[in-house]
């Protein structure tokens, strides 16, 4: 049973990236940079185009635009299930957004924990939202009563039960709900996968549920085995750069190996991808939030106060709807960039002002914890002392252990660059 447990946290996480990473996926035609209209193919069908379109603009975070993008291709194609899990996807992605739950510190170490205190979406986007997505599903199982073999069917059901999946982990925060259509999800693509092995978009799912399952404690990783699914972290991974290359599902690809790379340290492959896709996708400014974050991972400091610098501006300048708290989300991340440079006076100054933006509460208990380290800096146990209690208490009460064990250590020790 503790196993079982285990296997429901480590799915809480493997629902989202594989949701993220699928609820667009069953696009039939290639995909291609927003900003170079000129080198995309041409679609097949005006549906293709329309669900194109409709996602060029939620990557863009033209999310209101996307919607109705969205919605017109419901009405080209109401009988296509990739039409209703097309407006399904956005509408989720819009919750995520809403909430602030699109950043990688939300599914990376502790912070994953406070999603599910999250307010829940507008009960008519909800509404929408479970509409759609039972069509989408009742429309799949439909091709499939009527022929057991065709994979477009089988493709449209597990990407249907993926973003299911997806939702029910990360909104409702029921992880036991989400397991039943994670399983199906996962079978369907590795039966897909199993019958065509080109069929590279498929290995999103089945990729990312891989590598969660394989990053598992051996009891659970044996109970995950019994219930269905695969293991394997090479092999995940492998799955997932197989899709990134590929014609199909490119960027839902990225966002789960951005999310990987980040966990496996591989913050210079990290850092590739983000460059490409916030160059793909010029007006997402959460992508270049991530690209600085990033460089903050890899130790390319220089890059990342540039980078979050220009982001800001960027941001002031920007008239469109905010993730919560999401200017005190680019100041704090500026003031870690330059608190490692050294640069103290800078940095208190952008940690002051996050404290002054209505900063989620992680991030204000992550900033206490900064702002300690800098009296510690400065001589100041006391001011230090202070600082670190207030973190270990916010960090505890937003669900940040990370957070909270650091700042345990440093009220027993003093920051320094020595010895952090």
């Amino acid at each position: 049973m503790a196993g079982f447990r285990r296997l429901r946290r480590g799915l809480l996480v493997a629902a989202l990236v594989a949701g993220v990473g699928s609820f667009v996926a069953a696009r039939s035609v290639p995909q291609t940079p927003s900003t170079d209209p000129s080198k995309r193919p041409a679609s097949t069908s005006p549906l293709d185009d329309a669900i194109d379109r409709a996602y060029d603009a939620a990557y863009n975070l033209d999310h209101d635009n996307a919607i109705q993008l969205a919605r017109s291709a419901v009405s080209l194609a109401p009988g296509e299930a990739r039409a209703h899990r097309s407006l399904a996807g956005i509408l989720w992605l819009q919750m995520l957004f809403q909430r602030g739950a699109v950043t990688v510190d939300n599914y990376l170490g502790g912070v994953t924990k406070a999603q599910l205190t999250l307010p829940k979406p507008a009960p008519a986007l909800d509404a929408e939202f479970k509409k759609e997505l039972g069509l989408a599903m009742s429309l799949a199982e439909e091709k499939l009563r009527k022929n057991a073999r065709d994979m477009n069917a089988k493709y449209d059901a597990g990407a249907a039960y993926a973003l299911q999946a997806s939702y029910t982990a990360s909104v409702e925060g029921s992880v036991m709900s989400a397991f039943g259509p994670a399983k199906r999800a996962f079978n369907a693509h590795e039966d897909v996968l199993n019958k065509d092995p080109q069929r590279a978009d498929a290995g999103i799912v089945v990729g990312s549920y891989r590598y969660i399952v394989a990053m598992q404690a051996l009891p659970t990783r044996m109970f995950a085995y019994m219930a269905g699914f695969g293991g394997g972290k090479d092999k995940g991974i492998d799955l997932l750069e197989a899709a990134n290359r590929g014609a199909e599902g490119r960027m839902e690809a990225a966002v789960a190996l951005i999310l990987i790379y980040s966990r496996e340290a591989r913050y210079a492959d990290a850092l590739r991808l983000l460059r490409e896709y916030s160059a793909e996708y010029p007006r997402n400014r959460i992508l270049v939030l991530e690209l600085g974050s990033a460089a903050i991972r890899a130790g390319r400091l220089v890059e990342a106060d540039a980078t979050l610098s220009r982001g800001l501006a960027a941001f002031d300048a920007d008239p469109r709807p905010k993730i919560p708290g999401e200017r005190a989300l680019w100041t704090y991340k500026r003031g870690l960039a330059r608190l490692l440079m050294n640069r103290q006076a800078d940095a208190f100054v952008d940690f002051g002002s996050v404290l002054e933006q209505h900063p989620v509460d992680w991030v204000r208990g992550r900033t206490h914890l900064e702002l300690g380290k800098l009296a510690d800096l400065a001589a100041n146990r006391p001011g230090a002392l202070a600082q670190y209690k207030q973190a270990k208490a916010l960090c505890e009460a937003s669900n940040d252990p990370i957070c909270a064990a650091d700042a345990s250590r440093f009220l027993r020790r003093p920051f320094s660059f020595e010895a952090k």
